[in-house]
């Protein structure tokens, strides 16, 4: 019996890529925990992430007594869809940036042709309304124009019916993601009250405004040019592997098995503890803490501080003792969402991969061209066919 999890710290970023220039020249100063670290000084206390490799992959330390290395985003800009299915695999294709100025013409005759009522509940505004409960309209969180965003009234009309949808828009965009979703505890009025225009021409709804996040919220994320079946969770599911999607996982990657998408960091730590514990068997968990990703839109130092504060204690105190002689561990991030920069979007940085277990002996892995070769090295471990794409590193971390 062997466990592997995965810990993704969302937005987690160790530096600015060397090709930021190419996609968000502002991002090139970025540098998520360094610059957290340089504002909050002493009330950051993470000292296992430190000791386990962000002491020497930032600061030049000594190197740990366990696995470390740190990887490039292969995907185009920095997107926590498209970063986790690289993550465990798949390499997403180059989108286009589009901005539904540019596409509701089509967009509209696309619904309307599969028997939808479209209408514009604003003037001179790009801004679709789909039979009075569905909102499309530009994403205002991510880079412009990466997204296009479907904001539901629950009340209105069921998930499954607002999916069906979010696949039609997805036929007919190639952004990088279309992003269905919404709650039962908003209405579509209040929806529309919160319309606005962030960037010229960038018309959306300013989501964490509309009150469709917390109890009830689903989600439905379709990426561009996504290998779906050959990423490692859809592998484990065809091979009776349980995988667990605990977190943020559970919304942005497709598979099967236990799945529980908590946002609240200490309901989600405690819920990973419990499984982990539970389990008896061969099984994977995928993990991510996405409230360090809402803290870096927020712009919030103090709340990613204590975040983080948080997730080093619960290692340290609860996962890393739970863990057995053969379990590994990956902590890593999807991208950088650098909080002091002075803009609220993600922000393309080189990730850090820490890696601990047992079994894991004191070496560096280096700079990996992809992250998707952890989705590789979770399909090694577990004796699993290859991902699409992304090489192992199993032979490189483990003692012989």
């Amino acid at each position: 019996m062997a466990k592997m999890t995965l810990l993704v710290i969302d937005s987690f970023g160790i530096g600015a890529m060397d090709d930021c220039k190419e996609f968000v020249p502002s991002d090139c100063n970025a540098n998520t925990y360094k610059h957290i670290r340089e504002v909050k000084q002493d009330q950051l206390q993470i000292p296992l992430l430190y000791r386990i490799g962000l002491g020497t992959l930032v600061d030049g330390k000594a190197p740990p007594k366990n696995a470390y290395g740190y990887s490039k985003l292969a995907h185009h800009g920095a997107d926590t869809y498209l970063g986790h299915q690289e993550i465990v695999g798949s390499c997403p294709k180059k989108s286009t940036k589009r901005l539904m100025k540019d596409i509701h013409i089509t967009m509209k005759a696309a619904l309307e042709e599969n028997g939808y009522e479209v209408s514009y509940p604003f003037e001179k505004c790009p801004v679709l309304l789909v039979n009075n409960a569905v909102v499309v309209a530009d994403n205002l969180e991510s880079a412009v124009g990466n997204i296009i965003n479907l904001t539901a009234d629950f009340k209105r009309m069921p998930f499954f019916e607002v999916k069906k949808i979010g696949r039609i828009v997805r036929q007919h965009v190639d952004t990088t993601r279309v992003i269905a979703f919404g709650g039962p505890y908003t209405s579509i009025e209040h929806i529309l009250s919160c319309v606005k225009e962030k960037n010229p021409g960038q018309w959306g709804v300013d989501t964490p405004k509309a009150k469709v996040y917390g109890k009830g919220y689903e989600v439905f994320h379709m990426g561009y040019g996504v290998d779906i079946e050959k990423q490692f969770p859809m592998i484990a599911a065809k091979n009776q592997l349980k995988v667990y999607r605990l977190g943020k996982t559970a919304d942005v990657l497709h598979g099967e098995g236990p799945e529980d998408p908590i946002v609240n960091t200490t309901d989600l730590l405690r819920k990973v503890t419990a499984s982990y514990k539970k389990e008896t068997s061969d099984a994977a968990f995928l993990v991510n803490i996405q409230e360090t990703d809402l803290a870096g839109h927020a712009e919030d130092v103090d709340w990613y501080c204590d975040l983080l504060n948080e997730t080093d204690q619960w290692l340290q105190d609860e996962f890393l003792p739970a863990m057995s002689e053969d379990d590994i561990l990956v902590i890593m991030a999807d991208h950088g969402n650098d909080p002091t920069i002075g803009h609220s979007n993600h922000t393309r940085e080189y990730v850090p991969l820490l890696i601990v277990g047992n079994t894991v002996k004191e070496t560096n892995i280096g700079l990996r061209e992809t992250m998707a070769d952890v989705g590789a090295t979770f399909c090694d471990f577990f004796n699993l066919p290859n991902t699409a794409e992304g090489k192992s590193f199993l032979h490189e971390i483990r003692e012989e």
